[in-house]
């Protein structure tokens, strides 16, 4: 697993007109938080109004599939393309460049829409086109920096890229596996963030909690990539059961112990900090709940939610908030209602997870309470953050 490395000196920016385009964290946290509120508000009107969609999708894989390969995605790439200029002291894509990336991204978010009027193939191509065309922008920086276990970033994301092309085999009527893909992606995020969570939660702690030493089990480190790698893989080639409980079992045992190393009480004293913490609690138990869904135990639908509501969605919402700090030179401290919003989220996947499962007959009420909580919670984002984005640094630095 990765260790926290002395990261190189900074270089300079190379200049650029506009503000939202001076690092990577910019313009994708921004986009990432839109789709995350408009595409909710946006999936709950169509499926009170019993809407489909066009191009093959249907509406529950069109869902999953922008929650995942839309706004994930668009967290994923702000993230790598900020902190792998740190860690290898390379300049990533900003500019015109970044903002090229930026509107492949779009594109492949608005030209399902117009399905009645450009061919399948070309919708597949574009949006098949970020996640390919984003590890060759991060390839030369991580090949040209140190250490060379940061590369390990690229494979995982021309892995994404399959599962967006199993995703897209079905809108091609190829092969029914756009929930596969959905699926597979949906693993492979929780290995990409448990790669860093191992990188970064616990130096945050450390560097918040006086006194504060995170205990690193090294069975556990290694064990969680190959056995979320292994549990990604089985899912996309050999979707059987009896591989998948147990692979998910090992996932969720090794990332408890890794949770119980980097904890310590004061967490929860600190917001910016606790969410983290809380978001990654959310993948032990989804991984545990994948298991029981594998086996018929538990239904499917619920364990992906605890996966994508509770980890990634809890998980993505607290370190946008810390990035976009920590990286415009501003103070670690959100607003209140920010902070609020880190509780709404949970309370929300909460509701999508636990009331489907106790009062099935009142689905209809749990999808709007947790999915309308998740769109109060992005709108609060973007009231605070949005002008960050879009402003230079106070301080007069560039980034």
């Amino acid at each position: 697993m990765l260790k926290t490395f002395n990261e190189p000196a900074r270089p300079a920016l190379p200049a650029t007109a506009l503000p939202v385009l001076a690092l990577g964290f910019r313009p994708f946290f921004l986009l990432a938080a839109a789709l995350g509120a408009a595409g909710m508000g946006l999936w709950l009107g169509m499926w009170t109004a019993g809407a489909s969609f066009g191009n093959g999708y249907g509406l529950i894989h069109w869902h999953g599939h922008e929650m995942l390969f839309g706004y994930a995605a668009a967290v994923v790439a702000g993230f790598l393309l900020t902190a792998v200029r740190n860690w290898t002291g390379v300049n990533t894509p900003n500019g015109g460049a970044l903002a090229l990336l930026a509107l492949l991204w779009l594109l492949g978010r608005l030209l399902p829409w117009f399905a009645g009027w450009l061919p399948a193939p070309l919708i597949a191509f574009i949006d098949l086109a970020f996640l390919p065309t984003l590890a060759l922008a991060l390839k030369g920086p991580l090949w040209q920096g140190k250490p060379r276990v940061n590369r390990i970033f690229v494979p995982i994301l021309l892995a994404m890229a399959l599962a967006n092309l199993l995703f897209h085999l079905e809108p091609l009527g190829i092969a029914a596996t756009a929930q596969q893909g959905n699926d597979v992606m949906l693993l492979l995020l929780v290995l990409l963030i448990a790669i860093l969570g191992g990188r970064v939660m616990p130096f945050f702690a450390q560097s918040a909690l006086p006194g504060f030493k995170p205990r690193r089990f090294e069975w556990a480190e290694q064990g969680t990539l190959w056995v979320l790698a292994a549990l990604a893989l089985v899912q996309a080639a050999l979707p059987s059961p009896w591989l998948i409980a147990p692979l998910a079992v090992a996932a969720a045992v090794t990332q408890a112990v890794r949770f119980y190393g980097w904890h310590e009480g004061r967490v929860w004293s600190r917001p910016i900090l606790w969410v983290l913490y809380a978001g990654f609690g959310w993948l032990v138990f989804g991984l545990f709940l994948w298991s029981l869904a594998a086996v018929g135990l538990a239904p499917p639908s619920l364990a992906r939610h605890a996966l994508t509501v509770g980890g990634v969605g809890v998980v993505t919402l607290g370190m946008m908030a810390r990035v976009c700090l920590g990286h415009t030179g501003r103070p670690m401290q959100p607003p209140k209602y920010v902070e609020w919003s880190f509780v709404a989220l949970n309370l929300a996947a909460a509701v999508r997870v636990f009331g489907p499962w106790l009062a099935p007959e009142r689905f209809n009420l749990w999808l709007h309470l947790s999915g309308g909580v998740w769109m109060l919670c992005f709108l609060a984002f973007l009231f605070h953050y949005a002008p960050i984005l879009l402003q230079p640094r106070p301080d007069g630095q560039a980034g």
